[in-house]
C-alpha cells in the first residue's frame, strides 16, 4: 500500500509535464518512482540531472552498483526495476542475481566494483580499506572511485525514495535472493 499517490500529468506543474512528455517518448511511459519526484516542482528534473551527469560508471558497471546498493537497501522498486534493466544490459538472470549478493564472480573488475558498492553501502560510507585496495588492483582509478560513490548516493535515493513512500512497483518483480 503506497503511503503516497503518483501524480498523473494532470497533476503536477508544467515543467514537470514537460519532463513526463519527454520520458513517455523515451521510455514508453512514465516510471511510477520518478512521477513520484514531481510531487516537488524541482525534484524530478534536478534527480534526472544528477542521475544523467556524465560518470565515468557507465553501463554494465553502472548497473552493478545500482543493483548492489538496491540489495543492501532492500528496495522492491529499484529491485525490480534494475534487474530488467541490467538483463537489458547483457546480464543474465544468475548474473543479477549474483550481482545482488554483491559479487560478480564472472568478472574480475566488476567483482571488485561490487563488494566496494555493497561495503560502502552496508557500512553507510565507511568503506573498509581492503575493499578500495581491491577496487584499484583490478584497474578502477580513482575518478572511478568517486564516480562509483555519486552512483551509490543517486541510486541511494531512489531506494529511500521507494522506501518512504512505498509508490506501487510498474516492473515485474525481482526474484529473491536465496538463504
Amino acid at each position: 500500500m503506497s503511503t503516497i499517490n503518483v501524480p498523473t500529468r494532470d497533476d503536477v506543474s508544467p515543467a514537470n509535464q514537460a519532463i513526463f512528455d519527454n520520458l513517455k517518448r523515451s521510455l514508453g511511459s512514465v516510471p511510477n518512482l520518478y512521477a513520484t519526484f514531481a510531487h516537488s516542482e524541482n525534484a524530478l528534473g534536478n534527480y534526472l540531472a544528477f542521475q544523467n551527469a556524465k560518470s565515468s560508471i557507465t553501463g554494465k558497471a553502472r548497473e552493478v552498483v545500482n543493483l548492489v546498493v538496491s540489495e543492501v537497501n532492500s528496495c522492491e522498486y529499484c529491485l525490480a526495476a534494475h534487474t530488467v534493466i541490467g538483463k537489458m544490459s547483457g546480464f543474465s538472470e544468475e548474473q543479477v542475481l549474483e550481482i545482488r549478493s554483491g559479487k560478480a564472480s564472472f568478472d574480475p573488475k566488476l567483482d571488485a566494483l561490487a563488494r566496494l558498492a555493497k561495503n560502502i553501502a552496508s557500512n553507510r560510507g565507511h568503506a573498509d580499506p581492503e575493499f578500495v585496495e581491491a577496487f584499484f588492483a583490478a584497474g578502477w582509478t580513482k575518478a572511478n572511485l568517486i564516480d562509483a560513490i555519486v552512483v551509490i548516493g543517486d541510486k541511494t535515493v531512489t531506494n529511500y525514495l521507494h522506501g518512504t513512500t512505498r509508490v506501487p512497483v510498474d516492473f515485474p518483480a525481482a526474484p529473491k535472493l536465496a538463504g
